[in-house]
């Protein structure tokens, strides 16, 4: 398993801080050597402890590396200062102009302007007014097509309600009709018979001996005969 991973932050231990120093510096310095080497590049490398104490590396000379680091930070921080600068004059050019342009477009200092200068500012005019005028035709087509919109919409939340109150009604008539079925299928009686009272009281049926109904019935015939 790797190592976990170590916060950065100050070491308190002292003995501990110092021996993380001393394998870091040495780590430092050696991967100096190894890239002044490698890449044929002037390096230099000064560190100072907590007890102000020196260490540093040169792949050449510490005095002309850091002679070296002095004139390259001033030749860069020359080239900063001119392209800020140059920066700066553009940007106030172009305000300037953007200024005189302004002047111009609400009608001041056209006095020094020749014709042809006039006729482009009559033309610059002329494409502002026309793509003014193509804003605001956008803008009332969009505002028209968003009332119909906005109407099309009212009149679908109406259709949505008149639906969930015919549904209502409908689930309303189709209880009843399933509360009146069941009662009418809980009075009818096997045989077509219907109870009507108590539903639990019993029903008496004189039940009559077929023979004797069928001498009775000779019995008629004869007399008859």
């Amino acid at each position: 398993m790797g190592r976990g991973k170590i916060v950065i932050e100050r070491i308190d231990n002292s003995t501990s801080r110092q021996v993380t120093f001393s394998k870091r510096r040495k780590g430092l310095l050696k991967k100096s050597k190894e890239l002044a080497i490698l890449c044929d590049a002037e390096v230099g490398v000064i560190i100072f402890s907590s007890t102000s104490k020196l260490y540093e590396y040169s792949s050449s000379s510490m005095k002309s590396v850091i002679e070296r680091y002095n004139k390259a930070k001033h030749v860069q921080h020359h080239m900063n200062s001119e392209s800020e600068l140059k920066e700066a004059e553009i940007t106030r050019q172009q305000l300037q102009d953007l200024h005189e342009s302004y002047r111009q477009l609400m009608g001041q200092k056209l006095s020094c302007l020749n014709i042809e200068e006039l006729q482009s500012l009559e033309e610059q005019l002329e494409m502002s007014l026309r793509g003014e005028q193509i804003l605001t035709n956008d803008i009332r087509e969009l505002n028209h097509k968003g009332n119909i919109i906005q109407q099309e919409n009212m009149e679908l939340c109406e259709k949505v309600n008149l639906m969930r109150q015919e549904n209502t009604e409908m689930c309303k008539k189709l209880y009843s009709v399933g509360n009146a079925t069941e009662v009418s299928s809980n009075s009818l009686m096997p045989n077509g018979l219907t109870t009507r009272g108590d539903p639990h009281e019993l029903i008496h049926l004189r039940l009559s001996h077929p023979e004797r109904h069928r001498n009775q019935a000779i019995g008629e015939t004869t007399v008859l005969g």
